[in-house]
């Protein structure tokens, strides 16, 4: 009895891993970015791509925002030609994913300069992994604000592909934050 009590409390528990995977899929439910944080969840490829597969037929149709399958939380946002997920644990606050899905979305919207469609997602395809690195590190919400994710990731859509100097750049600005973080 006790065991079982004990299970009850470890699934209330608050906890900052919040996301447990973010992916994006185009109108035919193929994946253009995918990335899982929880390795116990869906550990090989043909587990996450079943299971987006699954969330495609359940949301491409449906006009709501959220869902719930396979004892995930998932909410999502279409745009022209793409589908933008992202999944939480069943008794994850909806808000907080939704933040940070309004979070990537915006992100994208100005990077890509209010062009959200494949082709240029697919484009920019590092910036757009840059994005999610900012927002959410290990399932962990990192940012929701859309401007400060643009400052950090300091790419547009029509700058070159990263050099010496803005990967030098993202370093030094990491080395600063951890120092700030390690002063405070």
């Amino acid at each position: 009895m006790n065991e079982g009590l004990m299970g009850l409390n470890d699934m209330r528990e608050p906890s900052l891993y919040t996301v447990k995977a973010v992916f994006i899929l185009d109108n035919d439910g193929n994946r253009l970015l995918s990335k899982y944080y929880d390795p116990e969840l869906y550990p090989s490829m043909k587990e996450q791509k079943n299971f987006e597969n699954n969330v495609f037929n359940k949301t491409h149709k449906a006009d709501n925002e959220i869902a719930f399958l396979e004892g995930m939380t998932i909410v999502y946002k279409s745009s022209i030609d793409l589908f933008f997920y992202v999944v939480g644990s069943p008794q994850e606050n909806e808000l907080m994913l939704m933040a940070v899905l309004n979070c990537l979305f915006e992100s994208l919207s100005q990077m890509l300069r209010k062009n959200v469609e494949k082709r240029t997602l697919l484009d920019n395809l590092d910036g757009v992994f840059l994005v999610v690195d900012e927002i959410i590190d290990g399932g962990v919400i990192l940012e929701s604000d859309p401007q400060q994710v643009i400052e950090k990731v300091n790419y547009r859509a029509d700058d070159s592909p990263l050099s010496e100097q803005s990967v030098a750049q993202v370093l030094q600005s990491a080395k600063e934050q951890i120092k700030w973080s390690i002063l405070k």
